[in-house]
């Protein structure tokens, strides 16, 4: 019965119409995804009222395209101006920036594009074979299992992240004040706002993002006089194919970073957080470990991986429940109630069409769009032979139209001024910038669970241990956070002259 629902599905998908249609949405959805602010979400919020006239099944397939448009030019941005396009692709900038720096631009594009397919055309097979068992266990998630769940991302940065786990634990802590700034939602009092009308709203994680990647990063760049050559970056054909070679030596990254993200995805807000736990996961059980952050390919594929298999993911509990799982769902969920629909596990049944065709699209759309951007990686890469001295400026300027353009408002720009700055500070004092923007993220979500959670348990915290989902997560977490502490105690242990002369059976 599947079965034949999908061939139906293939035969909506495919029809000359929204074939087009597919076609325009990738292309409108990557310059959404290159453009620092704007976002996926607000692209197809814009377009919404496009699909007013369309047929519904053309209408989820021109949004959902535009979609995976954004997920794929999230990247360009982020490999090349070490500016993310997106919220997702933070995490790729790590070391998809160092490589553009170091000539190999092309490599880390075409490693990102084809990651980011893999990821997705994963989630995309697991949504057709077991949406429903999914639902199910979807179902039984409730604010306890969130906060795990967030809990569970935060030690991973701590205990995984390498580096020092101290400034890492200090860089969420900072992470998370920023994100208390403003109003409480609970008890509408003001918070951290010290007076200032202008704080009551706090910090738009956009902007955050744009001043502590793009303007500390060219801050950091004028420091050092300028020196970054964009014109060693050569992109043909043999690039990409030479790249494809060496991409099946991570298929364990690549398939923990397709578990991840689609574990992820199905759940509220799983894209950002999926492609940091991947990233993180990535280097602790790399063999380059210390290569992370200088230009590892492995840096890149683990973040772009789980971040499109979460993205896809995310539309599952948009269908089956009605949940949005990110807030480009939540566009379409608003879309699919002006469609006339009603989300929900009845609708597999009263509109089998509309679903199927949706799944179908799915492929459809991420061949399209890798194929695409694949295309137009050589362009994309001659844009590092422009000099530098002449593009910071494009830069600057791009980074605060983007600013400005989420609220429409001057103050925006300040804030990513001053964003840029302490960006350069955490430079320069070696602090890793991933677990702020994390906290920052997550912060808002992460109390709103904890706060929910403990309403439900009169203040007691034994609610997120004799919950079998939330006490198995839980568990891992706190284990994740005592990792750096039980790590040179174990390594002491398997050192010491007793353990060695033991047998080795024992």
């Amino acid at each position: 019965m599947g079965i034949e629902n999908l061939f139906l599905g293939f035969q909506i998908a495919i029809t000359p119409f929204n074939l087009f249609i597919a076609v325009v949405g990738i292309l409108l959805g990557t310059i959404i995804g290159v453009l620092p602010g704007l976002g996926g979400a607000n692209g197809v919020a814009i377009l919404l009222p496009v699909t007013f006239t369309m047929p519904p099944t053309s209408a989820i397939i021109l949004l959902t395209s535009i979609y995976w448009g954004a997920l794929f030019g999230g990247a360009i941005t982020s490999i090349l101006f070490n500016i993310p396009g997106e919220p997702w692709s933070v995490a790729t900038t790590f070391d998809g920036y160092p490589m553009a720096r170091q000539g190999q631009g092309g490599q880390a594009l075409t490693a990102a594009f084809t990651s980011s397919f893999i990821g997705a055309f994963f989630s995309i097979v697991l949504i057709t074979l077991f949406a429903p068992l999914l639902a199910e266990i979807a179902l039984k998630f409730g604010p306890p299992e969130f906060f795990a769940i967030q809990l569970l991302t935060f030690s991973s940065f701590v205990g995984l992240g390498g580096g020092n786990p101290l400034k890492s634990l200090v860089s969420i802590l900072i992470g998370f004040i920023l994100a208390s700034v403003g109003l409480d939602i609970v008890t509408g009092q003001l918070r951290l706002t010290f007076g200032f009308t202008d704080l009551m709203k706090g910090f738009d994680f956009i902007i955050a993002v744009i001043g502590l990647f793009g303007i500390g990063e060219i801050l950091l760049s004028v420091e050092e006089g300028l020196t970054f050559q964009g014109s060693k970056t050569g992109m043909n054909l043999r690039v990409v194919f030479d790249t494809w070679k060496v991409l099946p030596r991570y298929w364990r990254t690549f398939a923990r970073g397709a578990f991840i993200g689609f574990w992820m995805g199905f759940k509220p807000g799983g894209a950002t957080p999926a492609s940091f736990m991947s990233y993180a996961f990535a280097k602790r059980f790399s063999k380059n470990a210390d290569r992370f952050g200088k230009g590892e390919l492995e840096g890149v594929v683990a973040p772009e991986t789980a971040a499109h298999a979460a993205g896809v993911a995310a539309i599952l509990p948009m269908i089956t429940l009605g949940i949005p799982g990110s807030p480009t769902a939540a566009v379409m969920l608003g879309g699919l109630i002006i469609w006339g629909l009603q989300p929900g596990p009845l609708l597999f049944t009263e509109k089998p069409d509309f679903v199927w065709g949706l799944i179908a699209s799915m492929y459809t759309g991420n061949v399209l769009g890798v194929l695409m951007v694949l295309a137009f990686v050589p362009f994309f890469a001659a844009i590092l032979r422009i000099p530098f001295a002449i593009l910071t400026p494009l830069i600057v300027v791009v980074c605060a139209i983007g600013s400005y353009a989420v609220h429409n408002s001057m103050i925006d720009i300040w804030y990513m001024l001053i964003f840029g700055v302490i960006g350069y500070v955490f430079k320069k004092l070696d602090y890793p910038l991933a677990p702020l923007v994390l906290a920052l993220v997550l912060g808002d979500l992460a109390e709103n669970a904890l706060r929910q959670s403990l309403i439900m348990s009169q203040g007691s915290l034994a609610i997120f241990f004799n919950r079998p989902i939330a006490g198995l997560i839980t568990a891992a977490a706190i284990f994740f956070f005592i990792l750096p502490v039980i790590t040179p105690w174990w390594r002491r242990l398997r050192g010491s002259p007793a353990l060695a002369s033991m047998p080795p059976e024992a």
